[in-house]
């Protein structure tokens, strides 16, 4: 089992940047894919960014393409989601996710999840 603890969420203004942080612990954290997803009110839960357990395969959604930046330190056992020029669109909780073997795009692949930190832009 891994334990993950998301951070950084908060308020901002539309065109703001936020940087979430994700801890893990209790599983070697190199050997782990690691994703963030996000889920709105009243929507489902929908994958935003993914990374491979050494870092050099990255995936993002659309909508975040160009705009959000995933990246890992493992000695540190953290993910991160660097977020530039939000919009209220990106209103949600997102959650940190993690799983063994290869980045995937769907949360049902995902065994290890965190509580989740709200990301709210406003207009």
């Amino acid at each position: 089992q891994v334990q993950l603890v998301e951070s950084g969420g908060g308020l901002v203004q539309t065109g703001g940047s936020l940087r979430l942080s994700c801890a893990a612990s209790g599983r070697t954290f190199s050997s782990l894919a690691m994703a963030w997803f996000r889920q709105a009110p009243g929507k489902e839960r929908e994958f935003v960014s993914a990374i491979s357990w050494g870092g050099s395969n990255t995936a993002y959604t659309d909508s975040v393409q160009g705009r959000f930046t995933i990246s890992r330190d493992n000695a540190k056992n953290t993910v991160y989601l660097q977020m530039v020029s939000l919009k209220p669109e990106d209103t949600a909780v997102y959650y940190c996710a993690a799983k063994i073997g290869s980045v995937e795009y769907a949360s049902s692949k995902y065994d290890n999840w965190g509580q989740g930190t709200q990301v709210t832009v406003a207009s």
